[in-house]
Order: C-alpha cells, then structure tokens, then sequence
C-alpha cells in the first residue's frame, strides 16, 4: 500500500514524463505548428498557444490533485462513495449529506486526477457493483470460454484493433492489442445483441489507458453500454444511436435556434458530425484529456453529459457557424473546433453555465417519442434492402 507522498509522487509521475515545451517569442510570434505528446501520450498537432494551455492544464491537475488527496487523508480513501446520491432516496436525504453531494458533483466537475480516476470511476459508475453480482472468477472463465471462437465480431475486432490510436507509445503494442482484443471478444459474447460495433476499439482503447488493467476495463464497458448510455446505440441497426441524433436535433433547435435554423437552410444533417461524437463517447473527437473530463462526468451524471458537451461544441462557434455557407465549411469548423480543445474547463464551462438545465428525464420523454419514427424508418430500409435482393 502506498503511503500519502508515494502516491502522490505516483500521481504526478506520468505527467512529468511529458516535457513542458518552452517556446520562443519568435515562435509564437511566427505561430508555428508543432507536434507534441499530451498528459496521455497521444501525439498531437497545435500551435505554441496549444502548448502553453497544455501547461497550464497540467498545472491545474497538478492543484486538483492536492485537493483530492487532502479529502482522502481527512476522510478516508472511499469518501466519495458516503456522498453518492441516486435520484430515488434524494428526498430522504438530510441537508448535511445534500451539501456534500452538491460538493461532490462540483469537485468532479472540476476534473477526477489521473492516478485517482481508476478507482473513482470504478465505484462511481457502478462497475464495482456489477462486477460484485458474478462469480469472482467470471472474466476469466469467459476469456477461456471463448478463447478460438471466430465470430463476425471476432473478425471486426481483428480488423480494427492495429487501427486503434496507431502510434501511441502503450496502446500500440502486441501485449495492449491482445488485451483490448480479449475485452472487446468477451464483451461480445457477454452480449450478443452488441456483439462489437465499429467505434467501441476506442471506447475500450481508452478504458484501457485509463484503467490499466484489463478485466475492469471489461467492466467500464459493460457498466458504460448497460446501465450508462442509451439502450440499442451498438446493437445490428443502431436505433438508440438513430434515436440520440433525433433527440439531439430537437434539443439544439430549443437551445441554439439561430443555429439550428441556419443549419436546416444549409441541408445540414447534424449527424453528420454528431453520430461519431455519440458512438465514440468523443473518443476520437476530443483530445485526451478533455475526453477523460467529459468522462468523469458521464459515468457521474449520466447520458445527459454527452448532450450538453454537443451543444456546447456548436455554442462555442455560434458566430462562425452562422456565416458558414456550405455543409463542407460547418464540417471543417466542427472538426478543428473538437481538435483543438485542449482546455477542458473553456468547453464544460460552455456546457454546463451557458446551454441552460437538461435533465435525464426530458431526455428519456424524447427518446421514447422518437421511437416509433426510428424503428418505422429502420423497417421499410429493411424492406428496401430484402426487396432488392429478391
């Protein structure tokens, strides 16, 4: 067990390795691109401006940090979990337990450090409860149990697990391929109504970075896809995912009308972007630490972050968007807006205090009333598809 200053020299440990780039007046006078490795050992692509907010990003999880293990040394290493509040016994709460809740949502608002967010994120998002429900040794003797099996899955894993963040110092390796592939393969027969839809090697790619350890890296994605997000986004016909970007339309025509009128005029198809946005989890959209930020509120507060963090990427260039006249130039706009979010704080500020209250439930009243619009439009392209090979 690792005492107080251990750990926390463990904490900062990785980011240390990442060297802190000093530019030159003449650099950021002639705004030149560089190519340099994030907290998390992603190489990326940004100007000196980029480097210097990547510092300073650095130093504030250097600070949350402190705060996080003081709350530890004072409370305990589990303190988190004595203020969880689930929806249904909020009105049997005393005020003591509420304040505490409210500083909790905020203290994770405020980002879960690095070396803290396996374990944080473990227990927060139910994982450790789900994976409490089975025999100890059930990742194991799922492994053996489907060990050789060759599956449609199986054989779309095998063909994107070398496409999965190629380049990067740890993911890309024989020993972290072999241990996505195992996660993703069990999930598959873990649920075969998922099997494995294109996008999840990154979801589970990251899982991985962040848990290190295969087996709850298994069950960050089990909790992710059963309890998390929406029912159906990965099964054969993606009708949760068809029905999220229905919801989403509907939900940035309330929050941003000017927007969303704009883009209607424009034939612009808010999927376009928004479909990978939801699919991925931001995974490839965001950079690294922003997508962990985003991260520690999902498996906090629910599907509900995925929406208020897409409305707040297309806030953010409200102005630009508006004067946009072609669906290429909104497309070019999105992307190097996502890219270039080295700042979590500049995109969850926008999310959380500018786009105005959404709730779970609303969310759930939209879904269930596009549905039947979904799962219609789903039916006759099946109709279309078995006519035209008959």
């Amino acid at each position: 067990m690792l005492g107080t200053e251990s750990r926390r020299d463990f904490a900062f440990d990785f980011q240390s390795q990442v060297s802190i780039l000093r530019p030159s007046v003449h650099a950021r006078r002639a705004n030149i691109i560089v190519k340099f490795q994030d907290l998390y050992g992603f190489t990326v692509e940004g100007n000196v401006d980029d480097v210097n907010i990547l510092n300073e990003v650095r130093e504030k999880l250097r600070q949350q940090g402190k705060v996080w293990w003081a709350l530890e040394a004072s409370k305990g290493s589990n303190w988190y979990l004595q203020t969880r509040v689930s929806s249904t016994i909020k009105s049997s709460l005393n005020f003591s337990n509420l304040v505490n809740a409210i500083a909790l949502k905020r203290l994770i608002r405020n980002g879960i450090p690095l070396v803290l967010r396996p374990k944080v994120w473990f227990s927060l998002s139910g994982a450790a409860k789900k994976k409490s429900t089975v025999p100890q040794s059930y990742y194991n003797d799922l492994i053996f149990a489907v060990e050789g099996k060759v599956t449609p899955a199986t054989k779309q894993i095998d063909h994107d697990l070398f496409r999965t963040f190629p380049g990067h110092p740890w993911l890309d390796t024989k020993e972290r391929h072999a241990a996505l592939r195992r996660v993703l393969v069990a999930y598959s027969f873990r649920d075969s109504d998922v099997g494995y839809c294109q996008g999840l090697n990154y979801v589970g790619a990251l899982l991985l970075l962040v848990m290190k350890t295969e087996e709850d890296a298994f069950w960050m994605l089990a909790v992710l896809l059963e309890n998390v997000l929406a029912n159906d986004c990965y099964t054969t016909n993606l009708s949760g995912c068809h029905v999220e970007q229905r919801v989403f339309k509907d939900i940035l025509a309330k929050k941003c009308p000017r927007i969303a009128a704009h883009l209607e005029a424009l034939k612009f198809d808010v999927s376009l972007v928004a479909t990978e946005w939801f699919l991925c989890v931001f995974s490839k959209s965001l950079p690294s630490e922003t997508t962990f930020r985003v991260w520690d509120l999902l498996f906090y507060e629910g599907a509900k972050v995925l929406f208020h963090v897409a409305l707040a990427i297309f806030k953010m260039k409200e102005e630009e968007l508006l004067v946009a006249q072609h669906v290429g130039d909104v497309i070019n706009i999105l992307q190097m807006t996502t890219h270039h979010l080295f700042d979590p704080d500049e995109l969850l500020t926008v999310a959380f205090d500018k786009i105005g209250s959404l709730t779970i439930n609303n969310i759930s009243k939209q879904r269930k009333k596009q549905e039947p619009a979904v799962m219609a439009e789903l039916d006759q392209r099946l109709r279309r598809l078995n006519s035209m090979i008959e």
